[in-house]
């Protein structure tokens, strides 16, 4: 049985595909302001000058996207009271609250639309952090390691530009493929099998 905050992230990760294909079905871009969608130049800008069916279309769809994006907004407002999620520029961070292997992590965060989380920057350890802390549990990141032993990678690819080592970390030596969060933020080389708490990035 999923979990309250379960189901509002599967929502969300619904809505934006939604969201994401609605948009891509009309060559716009964005869902944000200035040029995007609900910029002069969106969807209101495209109208100008048309007329017949293409209108009646674009503005069912305009009023579409416009009720998506009130949706996201509150389920996103929930999360963020609850503690369960945290935005750092485009991404967004949140948790179901599980403790599962990494293996059942990464599965639950790929069907809800994201990855592990994967902090690239300070701020986005911080905000992985901020959602460690609120369960008081270790999590595990979207990074493994390579064939070669002592090299990490990030699930989608690429070399990791920031890191955040606990001393004398990675240690495995090829033993500990997985990498987990302390409290603290700092990262640890770890079993894949352990439990840990599921913290995905979209």
């Amino acid at each position: 049985m999923l979990s309250y905050s379960s189901y509002i992230l599967t929502a969300i990760a619904a809505l934006l595909v939604t969201c994401h294909a609605q948009c891509k079905c009309t060559g716009i871009s964005e869902l944000g302001t200035g040029s995007g969608l609900f910029g002069k130049a969106g969807v209101q800008g495209r109208l100008a000058g048309l007329s017949g069916p293409s209108v009646s279309l674009n503005t069912e769809l305009w009023n579409v996207l416009v009720n998506l994006k009130h949706r996201i907004s509150r389920l996103e407002g929930v999360l963020f009271l609850n503690g369960k999620m945290r935005q750092v520029g485009n991404k967004i961070f949140a948790s179901n609250g599980k403790n599962v292997d990494f293996a059942s992590a990464l599965k639950f965060c790929e069907e809800a639309g994201g990855t592990l989380a994967t902090p690239t920057n300070e701020e986005e350890n911080k905000a992985i952090l901020g959602i460690a802390k609120e369960y008081n549990r270790y999590a595990y990141l979207g990074i493994k390691e390579s064939e070669t032993s002592g090299q990490f990678k990030c699930l989608r690819g690429g070399n990791l530009r920031y890191t955040k080592w606990r001393s004398h970390e990675p240690n495995g030596k090829g033993t500990e493929k997985c990498v987990e969060m302390y409290t603290d933020g700092s990262w640890s080389d770890k079993k894949c099998n352990l439990y840990r708490l599921t913290i995905c990035e979209f």
